[in-house]
C-alpha cells in the first residue's frame, strides 16, 4: 500500500556516472516528475524534454509558489566551476544501491545458533547427554549472556564523609542565616539588607547545584560480551545500525578541513561498514563545502583502509600525524613506516586541494558558482535555494582502494525560502532526523558538531553496550559522552575544559536519571526523539514483528497479548491519538474487533500525519523500532521522498520542534531536547571511557569564551521564560525530583548576575565609606564563619577527591563562575528580557585589534566587546577601594586596621577571582609579567600614600617659629 501510494505522482531519478543534486519541487498528478541536476548524463527514466539540467522556474510546498530565476536561454552562461578540471565522475551518485535487509534478516533468525534443552531418564531436569557438555562454544555464550556494562558506585569511603560534610554544611548555613538576620547593621542598613538577599540567592542556588550530587557514579562496559552476544563468527553482524549527523553553517568560521578530518574520524570508526552512515548538514548551502566533501571522500577511499590495517588513533588524520611520538621505537614493521610516510604524503596533497579550495572560495563570481556542466549551483542564494541531497560515497561500485565497502557519506542541505523560521541548529537536526529516516533509518542517532571529531574508534561500540543492553537498555534516550578539547593551553586560564561539570556534576546526575543533553557527542534512541513515553516495564522482543511501540503491529495486523497491571491500566497515554489507537487495538484483543491492518492504518493515518508531517514513508518508519526501510520501494522514491521531508514548510501546522525531534524556541536546544525525554520517563547514561570518545576545539581567548557562555546563558534565559520551564513544566510525568533541581539550576543560574555583581560591588563600597555588611564580631559569630569557609572548603575537597578533578582545574572553574557571571550571564539576561518579553533582537559584536604569534598565540587576541565593562569596572573600584581603605587606615591610626581586615579580605576575594579576567585584559607582556605588573600599580600607590604620611622632610610638630628681628610693622 505504501509503495503504491509512494509511485504516484512520483518519478525515480539516477544517472550513470554524475553527480545528481536533488531539488524540491511542488509534486502534483499534472507533474509527475522532479527536476535533478545529472550533469547532463542522461537518465533512462528522464524524458529528453524533461531534463533535469534546468532547475524549475517555480519550486514551492503546499500552496506557497517561490519564483526562482531562470536564466536566459539567448544570453550565454560563463561557466564558473570552483575545480574546471575535475571529473565530474569523482563525485558519485544521486541514488543509492539498497540491500534486501528483511530477507538477509529473516535468513539470520533461521540460522541462528539454538540450544536444545535434553530431559535425562534420571535427573529430571538436569540436561541429558554428553552434546551441551561437550560444545566449546558454551562459555563463550554464557559471557555473551553477562549484562553488557556496570554500575560502578563511588566508594563509601569517600562518598559518606562527602554526604556528610553536606548535611553540615546546611546545618551551618542555617546558622548563618540565623545570626545575619537577627544582627543587622543599624548605621548600614542598606548595605546590609542588600548582603543578606544576594546571601540568601546564594544559598538557594547552591542547593539546586549541590543536591543533584548527592548519588554519583561511574559506569563499565565489556566490549568483548557485545561482539559476542551480536558478532557471532561466520554470520553477519547484528549490530545495530547508526545514523551519524554532523551540523556546519558556514565555512568562513568552521574550517572545512576541520569537517574534513571529522568526517574522516566517522567513516574510519570500529563498526560495521553496512551500519554506519554519515549526514553532513550544510545549513549555508555553501559550494565550498560541497567539494571540500567531494575531495573528503576521494581521500577516504585511501585513509579508512589504512587506519583500519593498523588501528592506529585517533583516525582523525590532523591529530593522528601532529601527535607528539617516536612511532619507530617498539620494533615498528617497516611495512608500517612505509606506508605511514606515503599516507602522510597523501595527507598533506589533500590539505593543499583543501586550501586552494578555500583560497578560490573567497572569490565568489558576481553570477554566483556554477558547476562543470554550467549549471548554476542553486546555493549561490544562502537564503533563497532548494534542498539539495548528494550521496558521496556507499553507492554500488564505489569502495576503497582494497576493494572493500565504505560506510555511507550523504551531503544534505535543506530548503531555505524567506518569510519562513528556519529555527537555526534545531532545524537543521530535524532535517536530518527525517532525511535519515527515510533512506537509512538506522534505530540510533549519533550527532557531533564539525569540529568534534570521533577520538576512540570503539565509541559507537562503547554506546551500543548501554543501548542494546537486553536488560536496562529499552529505557535508555540517550548515551552522553563528555567533552574533551585540544589545542587549551596548560594552564587553562578561562576554564575551557569545564572539567568540574564533566567530571563532578555529569557523574551525579547520572546516578539520578541521568545526564542533560550538551549539544555533541551523543548518541540518541531514535524513538525516544519522536515524542513516544518510555516503556514502563521490560518486554520480551517479539520474534516475529519489527514495530514499535511492541502494542502497536500495523505493519503485520496482528498484536501479542499485552499483560497489565492495574497501575498501567488506569495509566491515560498522553494524547488522544495514542489513546484511540490504544482502544481499538484492546477491542481486537477482547474480539470485539477484527485485526484489520487496513482499518487502523487509516484510523491513525492522519493522526500521525498531523503530527509528523504529510510524508507516508517517513510516518511508516516511526513504527519500527529497528529500523530498516520499507520494503518494495525503489531508491528513487525514497530520495525524491526525502527531498520532501527537508523544505521548508514541511513542518507547518505539525509537533515538530514542539514534541518531536529536537525542541524549538531556545539557542540551547540541546537542554530543552533532553528535558522533554527525561519528562517521558526516558533515562540517560553517562559514559566516560578510558580513552576520551571524542575530541573537539574550544576558543581560548577571552572575548571569544565570552561570547560562548553568552550564548549559553541565552538560551537558558529563554526557557525559563517559556512553557517549558522545569520551574512548572512536566510535573506529573516521569522526571526526577533531583533531577528537576538540576534542570532548575540550569535555567535559574544567569539570574545570579545581579545579586553577583552588587555583591563584589559591596567590598569597594565598604572600603570607600568606612562602613561593613556584618557588626562587631562575637566569639559566636566567629565560630559560625569559620565553620562556614571550612565546610565550603571540605565540599571542594571531597569532590574532586571522588570526581578525580586537580585543584587547578576546580580553581578555575571557581574563577570563571564569577568572571562569567558578571559579564556573560548578566548581558544574556538583558537581551533575554529584551528579546522574548519586547521583541527585540541584539548582538554584541567582537572587533579583533591583534595576536602574537605563538603556539597558543589565539590565547593572547585581544578583541574589544562590550562584555569587558562590568568585569573591568568591579576590577578598578576594588582596587581603589583597596588603596583608599589601607590609606585611610594609615591616617587614622593603629585603631583603624582591626575593622579594616574583614573589608579587605572581602575585597581581595573579588580581585583574585578577577585575575584571569585582568590577565586576559592585558594581553602577553614580554617583558614583565602581568602578575608584576598590576602588583607594581597597587604598591605604587600604597607607598604614595605611606610618603605623604610619613614624610620626614616635614616636623611632626608643625614648623618652628623663630623671632627674626626685623620690625615688620614699620
Amino acid at each position: 500500500m505504501l509503495s503504491a501510494r509512494l509511485n504516484t505522482g512520483r518519478g525515480y531519478h539516477s544517472n550513470a556516472s554524475g553527480i545528481p543534486t536533488f531539488s524540491e519541487r511542488e509534486t502534483s498528478p499534472l507533474s509527475p516528475d522532479i527536476p535533478l541536476l545529472t550533469y547532463g548524463e542522461e537518465d533512462y527514466e528522464i524524458s529528453s524534454d524533461r531534463h533535469a539540467l534546468i532547475v524549475p522556474p517555480f519550486m514551492g510546498h503546499g500552496n506557497r509558489i517561490h519564483p526562482m530565476p531562470v536564466p536566459d536561454p539567448s544570453i550565454p552562461l560563463q561557466p564558473r566551476p570552483m575545480v574546471p578540471k575535475k571529473d565530474i565522475a569523482v563525485y558519485g551518485y544521486g541514488s543509492v544501491a539498497w540491500k534486501d535487509r528483511m530477507e538477509d534478516w529473516k535468513k539470520r533468525q533461521n540460522d541462528r545458533l539454538q540450544v536444545v534443552q535434553h530431559q535425562g531418564d534420571n535427573d529430571g531436569g538436569n540436561f541429558g547427554g554428553n552434546e551441551l557438555d561437550d560444545d566449546p562454544d558454551l562459555p563463550m555464550m554464557d559471557e555473551g549472556r553477562q549484562p553488557l556494562s556496570r554500575k560502578l558506585p563511588i566508594p563509601s569511603s569517600k562518598i559518606n564523609p562527602y554526604r556528610l560534610i553536606i548535611i553540615i554544611r546546611l546545618v551551618i548555613l542555617g546558622l548563618f542565616f540565623h545570626y545575619r538576620l537577627l544582627h543587622p547593621v543599624n548605621s548600614a542598613y542598606g548595605l546590609w539588607l542588600t548582603s543578606v538577599i544576594c546571601e540568601i540567592w546564594f544559598g538557594v542556588s547552591w542547593i539546586l547545584d549541590q543536591f543533584p550530587k548527592w548519588y554519583p557514579i561511574e559506569r563499565e562496559t565489556y566490549l568483548d560480551r557485545l561482539s559476542l552476544r551480536y558478532e557471532k563468527e561466520g554470520k553477519p553482524s547484528e549490530l545495530a545500525s547508526v545514523d551519524i549527523f554532523v551540523s556546519t553553517v558556514d565555512p568562513s568560521k568552521e574550517p572545512p578541513l576541520i569537517t574534513a578530518n571529522t568526517v574522516l574520524s566517522i567513516l574510519a570508526v570500529d563498526y560495521p561498514v553496512d551500519k554506519v552512515a554519515c549526514y553532513v548538514s550544510d545549513d549555508g548551502a555553501a559550494m565550498l563545502t560541497f567539494e571540500a566533501l567531494s575531495e573528503t571522500s576521494e581521500f577516504a577511499r585511501k585513509w579508512v583502509p589504512f587506519v583500519k590495517k593498523y588501528n592506529i588513533e585517533p583516525r582523525a588524520p590532523e591529530w593522528y600525524f601532529s601527535q607528539k611520538m617516536d612511532y619507530l621505537k617498539n620494533k615498528v614493521h617497516p611495512a608500517f613506516v612505509r606506508e605511514r610516510r606515503a599516507m602522510k604524503r597523501e595527507y598533506e596533497e589533500f590539505k593543499v586541494k583543501i586550501n586552494a579550495l578555500v583560497a578560490t572560495a573567497q572569490k565568489v563570481p558576481e553570477d554566483g558558482w556554477t558547476m562543470q556542466d554550467g549549471t548554476p549551483w542553486p546555493g549561490n542564494n544562502v537564503r533563497d535555494h532548494p534542498g539539495m541531497i548528494q550521496v558521496f560515497l556507499g553507492h554500488s561500485g564505489v569502495c576503497d582502494v582494497e576493494g572493500n565497502e565504505l560506510p555511507r557519506l550523504i551531503y544534505v542541505s535543506r530548503e531555505k525560502r524567506p518569510g519562513f523560521d528556519h529555527h537555526k541548529k534545531a532545524g537543521a537536526m530535524n532535517a536530518l532526523v527525517r532525511v535519515s529516516a527515510v533512506i537509512s533509518n538506522a534505530p540510533y542517532l549519533l550527532n557531533v558538531d564539525c569540529d568534534h571529531y570521533i577520538n576512540n574508534s570503539k565509541a559507537l561500540r562503547e554506546a551500543m553496550c548501554f543501548m542494546m543492553d537486553p536488560q536496562s537498555g529499552k529505557k535508555v534516550c540517550y548515551v552522553q559522552f563528555p567533552q574533551r578539547f585540544d589545542g587549551i593551553d596548560r594552564h587553562d586560564r578561562y576554564s575551557n575544559r569545564n572539567v568540574v561539570f564533566f567530571d563532578i556534576n555529569m557523574k551525579g546526575l547520572d546516578g539520578l536519571q541521568g545526564p542533560i543533553y550538551v549539544g555533541t557527542g551523543c548518541v540518541f534512541r531514535r524513538v525516544a526523539l519522536y515524542g513516544f513515553d518510555a516503556p514502563s516495564k521490560k518486554k520480551a522482543p517479539s520474534k516475529t514483528c519489527n514495530c514499535w511501540p511492541k502494542w502497536c503491529c500495523l505493519c503485520c495486523g496482528s498484536r501479542k497479548k499485552n499483560a497489565k497491571t492495574k497501575k498501567e491500566k488506569k495509566k491515560k497515554p498522553k494524547n488522544r491519538e495514542a489513546s484511540k489507537q490504544i482502544h481499538a487495538l484492546e477491542n481486537i484483543e477482547e474480539g470485539k474487533d477484527e485485526p484489520n491492518t487496513e482499518k487502523l492504518s487509516s484510523m491513525s493515518q492522519m493522526k500521525l500525519e498531523k503530527k509528523y508531517g504529510q510524508s507516508p514513508v517517513f510516518v511508516a518508519s516511526t513504527l519500527l523500532e529497528n529500523g530498516g526501510v520499507p520494503q518494495n520501494v525503489s531508491p528513487a522514491s525514497l530520495l525524491k521522498e526525502a527531498i520532501q521531508v527537508i523544505s521548508c514548510g514541511y513542518e507547518d501546522k505539525t509537533e515538530w520542534g514542539k514534541e518531536v525531534g529536537w525542541i524549538y524556541g531556545s539557542v540551547t536546544e540541546d537542554i530543552l531536547t533532553g528535558f522533554k525525554m527525561h519528562c517521558h520517563g526516558w533515562r540517560s547514561v553517562y559514559c566516560i571511557p578510558k580513552r576520551p570518545a571524542f575530541k573537539g576545539s574550544a576558543p581560548i581567548n577571552l572575548s571569544d569564551r565570552l561570547h560562548q557562555v553568552l550564548r549559553w546563558a541565552l538560551g537558558s534565559v529563554e526557557i525559563f521564560l517559556s512553557r517549558h520551564c522545569p520551574i512548572w513544566y512536566g510535573y506529573g510525568g516521569g522526571l526526577n525530583m533531583l533531577e528537576r533541581f538540576s534542570y532548575i539550576n540550569s535555567v535559574v543560574y544567569p539570574w545570579t548576575s545581579i545579586p553577583l555583581i552588587v555583591y563584589c560591588t559591596l567590598p569597594a563600597i565598604c572600603l570607600l565609606t568606612g562602613q561593613f555588611i556584618v557588626p562587631e564580631i562575637s566569639n559566636y559569630a566567629s565560630l559560625v564563619f569559620m565553620a562556614l569557609f571550612i565546610s565550603i572548603a571540605a565540599t571542594g575537597i571531597l569532590e574532586m577527591q571522588w570526581g578525580g578533578v586537580g585543584i587547578d582545574d576546580w580553581w578555575r572553574n571557581e574563577q570563571f563562575w564569577v568572571i562569567g557571571g558578571v559579564s556573560s550571564h548578566l548581558f544574556a539576561l538583558i537581551q533575554g528580557l529584551l528579546k522574548v518579553l519586547g521583541g527585540v533582537s541584539t548582538n554584541f559584536t567582537v572587533t579583533s585589534k591583534g595576536a602574537d604569534d605563538g603556539e597558543f598565540s589565539e590565547l593572547y587576541i585581544f578583541k574589544w566587546t562590550s562584555l569587558l565593562i562590568p568585569p573591568t569596572t568591579l576590577m578598578i573600584i576594588n582596587i581603589v577601594g583597596v588603596v583608599v581603605g589601607i590609606s585611610d587606615a594609615i591616617n587614622n591610626g593603629y585603631d583603624s586596621w582591626g575593622p579594616l581586615f574583614g573589608r579587605l579580605f572581602f575585597a581581595f576575594w573579588v580581585i583574585v577571582h578577577l585575575y584571569p579576567f585582568l590577565k586576559g585584559l592585558l594581553g602577553k607582556q614580554d617583558r614583565m609579567p602581568t602578575i608584576i605588573l598590576v602588583w607594581s600599580i597597587l604598591l605604587a600607590s600604597i607607598l604614595t600614600l605611606m610618603w605623604v604620611r610619613i614624610n620626614p622632610f616635614v616636623s611632626r610638630d608643625g614648623p618652628v617659629l623663630e623671632v627674626c628681628g626685623l620690625n615688620c610693622d614699620k
